[in-house]
């Protein structure tokens, strides 16, 4: 019996779930596609268009050009925006990470959960992440860094730990030979939602002055930001046995953008926690 996935990002492929779209009936598309035949029995389809397969070195050049967007939104963000000299610069950049923040978000969800993936719609996300992780970056390296260092020292610790923590993950994932079961699926995603639920919770009553600290830099977000950290770390785990499953599944070769979608966010989760968590250390 094949492994239904709980992650909504891949759920909504049956092929990462152990079963081949292919297998399925196709959706209604090209007219040239439509098939003819007895009604209600499969057709023969008109015209035959060949899709490669998913591969890993198609997954990774997706996964490539989506952290490539994140990084150049990034790094405009970074560079166009004002120092941060007064309050105000401070609280409009601090509102812009939020722009980023929630309409990464609002993209995420449909990406989740579209039937069919769309190429467009999984770059933009990725911009949107790129003026966050940006912004964000760039209010706490002011806040945080020392005089005496350079003010992207916090950055590149926290890009070179996600690098090692992607590489360690994939690396215990295959030496080990760390099998993914249903029971590891559910326990993840439950911690992972109620994290979330939590960190939205915190992020609202922010709003009215009654934060209890979980998205702040203290002993509390401290706690918060190893959780996450984790989680992240978890959930790596849960993306490269999915997309193990859709390579073996032989999935069509734009559903490499859903396995790199799905990377995607577990990457700049990871690297949000990891910013989060070197500034409160050097604090």
């Amino acid at each position: 019996m094949a492994l239904t996935s709980s992650n909504p990002i891949f759920a909504r492929s049956e092929g990462f779930n152990g079963r081949n779209e292919n297998t399925t009936q196709a959706y209604p598309g090209n007219p040239s596609e439509w098939s003819v035949g007895t009604p209600g029995q499969p057709g023969t389809p008109l015209t035959h268009t060949t899709e490669g397969p998913m591969t890993l070195d198609s997954v990774v050049q997706k996964t490539g050009l989506t952290l490539l967007v994140v990084f150049l939104a990034a790094a405009v963000t970074w560079v166009a925006t004002p120092e941060l000299t007064s309050e105000t610069a401070m609280g409009n950049l601090y509102a812009l990470s939020l722009v980023g923040a929630l309409g990464g978000f609002a993209l995420a969800m449909v990406n989740s959960f579209k039937r069919i993936i769309s190429p467009a719609l999984v770059l933009a996300y990725a911009a949107f992440e790129g003026v966050f992780v940006g912004a964000f970056s760039k209010v706490v390296t002011n806040i945080f860094t020392k005089p005496e260092d350079s003010p992207t020292t916090l950055v590149i610790g926290a890009v070179l730990g996600t690098m090692a923590a992607v590489a360690g993950t994939l690396a215990a994932y295959k030496f080990f030979n760390i099998k993914v079961g249903s029971r590891f699926y559910k326990w993840v995603i439950a911690a992972g939602l109620g994290f979330v639920a939590v960190s939205m919770l915190d992020l609202v009553l922010g709003f009215f002055g009654n934060s209890f600290g979980f998205n702040g830099f203290g002993a509390m977000g401290l706690l918060s930001s190893v959780i996450g950290l984790g989680l992240g770390v978890l959930f790596l785990i849960l993306d490269f046995d999915q997309v193990e499953r859709g390579i073996a599944a032989g999935l069509p070769e734009r559903e490499s953008w859903r396995a790199a979608f799905g990377l995607t966010v577990t990457i700049v989760w990871i690297y949000i926690e990891l910013l989060r968590l070197l500034a409160i250390l050097r604090n």
